[in-house]
């Protein structure tokens, strides 16, 4: 049987290069029109007073500056991961300007990030970025555990992964600490929630 977590670390190379590969054949005017209004089912799911936990996407991953924009417009109070350093713990701080984005700093990773002063928040619901997922709600991050170390001390949070169609895959070796999706939006369909 294959160690799981080499298995995860050439699952994580593969599913790299084909984001890389498919986030570049998008273009500007394209990436623009994606991502810009949760569907329908999944609103359903999202209290009109509940904390919204979304993330700066890097180049190759799904937009979430869009969602971020609907639901600022919603009236949700946002938040974004914080880490005052790679091996920190996630936290969530409040990003009050998503329009601008004037409220956000450099962080770890390279990420943009709210700024120390920013008010610590405990989303209800979170948008995660991923690598890879399953049509059962299974998520492949980039393999630091911060999601789900975050995720294991706040089981009452509705994690929605947002991801290209492209990022679907048959299995992803799971491990006892991941933890699953409650469900997952891509470009084209809603999966779950589960």
């Amino acid at each position: 049987m294959t160690d799981p977590t080499v298995a995860k670390a050439s699952l994580r190379k593969q599913l790299r290069a084909a984001r890389r590969a498919h986030a570049a054949s998008i273009s500007e005017n394209i990436r623009a029109l994606l991502f810009k209004r949760p569907p329908a089912p999944l609103m359903e799911l999202i209290p009109a007073d509940a904390v919204v936990g979304l993330y700066h996407a890097g180049p190759d991953e799904a937009p979430a500056s869009g969602y971020a924009k609907f639901f600022s417009e919603a009236g949700h109070k946002l938040a974004l991961p914080t880490f005052a350093s790679p091996d920190d713990p996630m936290q969530f701080a409040e990003h009050t300007d998503p329009f601008g984005e004037t409220d956000l700093v450099e962080g770890a990773f390279g990420l943009k990030r709210p700024s120390d002063e920013a008010e610590k928040l405990t989303p209800d619901v979170i948008f995660a970025p991923l690598l890879g997922f399953t049509d059962t709600g299974d998520r492949l991050g980039q393999g630091g555990g911060h999601y789900d170390r975050w995720l294991a001390q706040n089981t009452e949070t509705l994690t929605i992964g947002m991801a290209w169609d492209e990022q679907l895959v048959d299995n992803i070796p799971t491990e006892p600490h991941d933890i699953a999706l409650s469900a997952i939006v891509t470009p084209t369909r809603l999966y779950g929630p589960f």
